[in-house]
C-alpha cells in the first residue's frame, strides 16, 4: 500500500477510487537475522548476509521514512494540506480524503487516468493493449488459461521453462530451502572401545570424546589430533552413552566436549566435575559456523557445562578488516600468558571462531581491531581460556584449527601438540572406592524414640545449634532459635503434615522417604499439592523433589566419628499463592544420610522468589555434633 503511493507520488497528476486506501507512510523493516557462520559459504564482509548491522538498523529504517516524506513534500508541493508528522504517523485515508488532504488530485477511473496520461502526453490516438494476450501469441504459454493461471515455484521450475522465459546464453542462480535435506554427522568411531574395561592403576592413557549430546564433532575433524596421541599411546574413543561415559571417567586423561546441541543435566555436569576435581583434564571446544544449526543451539548447550568452571561461550562471531589470514572472519591471534597450552606459540589463525567470558582465565586473546559480530565493537577478545581445579579445564571458541589444511597454519599445528602435551601430564587420582559404592549401601536408619541429635548450623556464616528429637515413631521436633518445628509420618515413615510457629501443612500425597537402600546413582523424584494455613488463612500450593545419589563415601562430624553416608544431591521446589501474590522456596544443595545416625550433614542455597523476582537467598550448613540413643 505505502509502497504503490511512494511510486505514484512521482507522478503529476494522482487518479484514485473513492474506495482506495491511500497513506500509510513508512516502513516496516524486519531486523537483521542473528547470522550463523559457515565454513563451506563464506561472504566477503560482516554485513554481507545480513545486511545491516542490528545496532544502525534502526537509524537506516527511519532514514528511508524521512526520504519517503521528502518525496511526497517536493512533489505534492502546495496541494498538500497535511502535516508532515501527521503524515510520518502512517495513518490510510480512503481515497475521497485523500485528495481533500492533497495527497491525491482526483477520484476517477483507469481509462480516465489513461486518458490524463495521453493529454498530458499530447497524444491525440493511441490504443490500449493487454499484455495476456501477447502471452498468448508467444511460445512461452499454449493458451490464456494457462497463462492466467501459471504460477511458477521453485518446485515446478525446470529448465525449459527457463529457458523460455530468458533463452541462453544465460546465468541462473538456484537457491534450495534448508529444510531440503538434512546435515548429519556419521560417528563411524563412536563404536570403538565403548566397553571400556578399567584394571587398576596400569589403563594406558585415553581420550574420552563425547557423542551423546548431539555433538557436532567427527573422528576426521580431530584425526592429528587422534594420530599425535596415537604416537604417544594415547587412545581416542568416540563414546554416545553418558553411563559409559561417566564409568570411562574414573581413569580417563582427558574428556572432550565439542558443540553440543543438547544441555547436560545438573546430575552429568556433576559428573564432569567431579572428574577435574579428581585432576582429569576438561577439553571443550566450540565453534559458531555449525551448518544448518538453529541459533538455539549454538552456545547455550556447551554453556550448561562450560559455565560450572566459570566460563561462558559468546554467540556471534570475530572478525578483522584490517588483518586476517584472506578472509575477515579468518583471524589472528597473537597475544599470550605464559602457559603450558601456549608454550612455544607466536601466531595462531582461527576460523570463525567466537569468544569467551571469564574473569581473568584468559591465555589467548586477539588484537584491539578485532570485532565481535554480536557486540559490534572492537576490543581483546578471549579465545582460549584455563581455569584450575586439581584438574584443568581448557576452552577453545574454534575447532577447526585441528583440521587439516588449517592446522598447517601459523603455529596451530604446535597448538595441537600443546594439547597432546596436558593429555599426557593428567595424573587421575583413582575412584578407590568405586568397588565399595557398588557393593555397599546405605540401608534405612532405624533410631530408637528418644533419640537426640544436635548439629552445628551455619547460615550466611552465622552460627547457632539445632536439635533434633525423635519423639515418637511417627514424630519428629526440629528445635531451632527462632521456631520450634514438628514433622508427623504414616506408617511407612511418608511425611503427611508438619506445624511451625502457626503454619500448618498438609501434604495430599505424603512425601515418601528416600527409596532405601540408598546405591550410587539412585534417583527419585516426588510430587504432591499441599494445603496451607497461617494466620487463619488457607492456601494450595505444590512440593517438587528431584534427588540422586552421586556417591557413597566417608564423612567425619564434629566429634570425630567417621560415618559411611550416601551424598545425596537435591533440588526442591516449593510454590505457593497467598494474598495473590506467587512465592516461591527453591532450595539446591546436598545432604548425607548414613544407616546409624540418618542424617549427620547438610549444605544447600535457598532462593525465595515473590511473583518470579528473586527476593533472597541464604546459604546453609549444618553438621552432626553428637547423637544420643535413649537406649544407650
Amino acid at each position: 500500500m505505502s509502497g504503490g503511493y511512494y511510486i505514484a507520488v512521482a507522478g503529476d497528476y494522482i487518479y484514485v477510487d473513492s474506495s482506495s486506501y491511500i497513506g500509510n507512510v513508512g516502513a516496516i523493516g524486519v531486523m537483521p537475522s542473528t547470522y550463523i557462520p559457515s565454513e563451506t559459504v563464506i561472504e566477503t564482509g560482516a554485513y554481507k548476509t545480513t545486511g545491516f548491522s542490528k545496532l544502525r538498523f534502526p537509524y537506516t529504517l527511519t532514514h528511508v521514512l524521512e526520504n519517503f516524506v521528502s518525496a511526497i513534500k517536493t512533489n505534492r508541493g502546495e496541494r498538500l494540506a497535511i502535516s508532515l508528522s501527521e503524515l510520518k504517523s502512517g495513518i490510510i485515508y480512503m481515497g475521497s480524503e485523500a485528495v481533500k488532504l492533497g495527497l491525491a488530485d482526483e477520484v476517477g477511473s483507469l481509462q480516465k487516468a489513461i486518458s490524463k496520461a495521453a493529454e498530458k502526453a499530447g497524444i491525440v490516438k493511441y490504443e490500449t493493449i493487454d499484455i495476456i494476450s501477447i502471452l498468448e501469441n508467444s511460445n512461452t504459454f499454449s493458451s490464456r488459461t494457462q497463462a492466467e493461471n501459471y504460477k511458477l515455484t521453485w518446485r515446478n521450475l525446470t529448465i525449459n521453462i527457463l529457458n523460455r522465459f530468458y533463452p541462453p546464453p544465460s546465468v541462473w542462480y538456484l537457491y534450495l530451502p534448508p529444510n531440503a535435506s538434512r546435515y548429519n554427522i556419521g560417528m563411524s568411531a563412536e563404536k570403538i572401545n565403548e566397553n571400556i574395561t578399567l584394571l587398576g592403576e596400569n589403563v594406558s592413557p585415553f581420550i574420552i570424546v563425547d557423542a551423546s549430546h548431539g555433538n557436532r564433532i567427527s573422528a576426521s575433524e580431530l584425526d592429528i589430533l587422534i594420530a599425535e596421541s596415537a604416537k604417544n599411546n594415547i587412545t581416542v574413543t568416540f563414546i554416545s552413552d553418558w553411563s559409559k561415559i561417566k564409568l570411562g571417567l574414573e581413569n580417563a586423561s582427558a574428556l572432550i566436549i565439542a558443540s553440543p546441541t543438547k544441555t547436560y543435566s545438573i546430575e552429568e555436569v556433576n559428573d564432569v566435575e567431579n572428574y577435574v576435581n579428581r585432576g582429569g583434564l576438561l577439553l571443550l571446544f566450540f565453534d559458531p559456523a555449525q551448518e544448518y544449526l538453529d541459533v538455539s543451539e549454538l552456545s547455550g548447550p556447551i554453556n550448561s557445562i562450560s559455565s560450572r568452571f566459570g566460563l561462558t561461550f559468546a554467540n556471534g562471531y570475530l572478525y578483522n578488516m584490517e588483518e586476517h589470514y584472506g578472509f575477515y572472519r579468518n583471524i589472528y591471534v597473537r597475544q599470550f600468558r605464559n602457559a603450558s597450552i601456549t608454550k612455544n606459540i607466536n601466531s595462531l589463525v582461527l576460523f570463525t571462531a567466537t569468544y569467551i567470558h571469564s574473569m581473568n582465565k584468559e591465555v589467548a586473546w586477539t588484537s584491539n581491531n578485532t570485532y565481535s559480530s554480536t557486540a559490534e565493537r572492537m576490543g581483546n577478545y578471549t579465545v582460549i581460556a584455563v581455569t584450575k581445579r586439581n584438574g584443568t579445564v581448557i576452552a577453545f571458541s574454534d575447532k577447526t584449527f585441528l583440521q587439516e589444511p588449517y592446522c598447517y597454519i601459523e603455529d596451530n599445528y604446535k597448538l595441537i601438540l600443546n594439547i597432546v602435551s596436558e593429555i599426557l601430564s593428567v595424573k587421575i587420582r583413582p575412584v578407590v572406592e568405586r568397588i565399595t559404592e557398588e557393593t555397599k549401601e546405605i540401608e534405612r536408619p532405624h533410631l530408637p524414640v528418644g533419640t537426640i541429635k544436635e548439629f552445628t548450623a551455619w547460615i550466611n556464616g552465622e552460627e547457632y545449634s539445632i536439635r533434633w528429637i525423635k519423639a515418637s515413631e511417627t514424630e519428629i521436633i526440629v528445635e531451632e532459635p527462632n521456631r520450634t518445628t514438628h514433622y508427623y509420618y504414616n506408617e511407612e515413615e511418608a511425611l503427611t503434615r508438619y506445624t511451625s510457629n502457626g503454619l500448618d501443612v498438609v501434604y495430599d500425597i505424603p512425601i515418601p522417604s528416600p527409596p532405601y537402600p540408598l546405591t550410587k546413582s539412585k534417583t527419585w523424584n516426588y510430587r504432591s499439592n499441599y494445603t496451607l494455613r497461617i494466620d487463619g488463612k488457607e492456601a494450595r500450593g505444590i512440593y517438587i523433589e528431584e534427588c540422586y545419589v552421586e556417591k557413597l563415601e566417608n564423612i567425619e562430624t564434629s566429634n570425630g566419628k567417621t560415618y559411611f553416608s550416601a551424598k545425596i544431591n537435591c533440588k526442591i521446589i516449593d510454590r505457593f499463592k497467598i494474598n495473590d501474590r506467587e512465592l516461591a522456596i527453591v532450595a539446591e544443595g546436598s545432604s548425607w544420610i548414613s544407616s546409624e545416625a540418618g542424617q549427620i550433614k547438610e549444605e544447600y542455597s535457598i532462593y525465595y522468589y515473590t511473583d518470579g523476582a528473586l527476593t533472597g537467598q541464604l546459604k546453609v550448613k549444618t553438621l552432626l555434633k553428637s547423637i544420643q540413643e535413649k537406649n544407650k
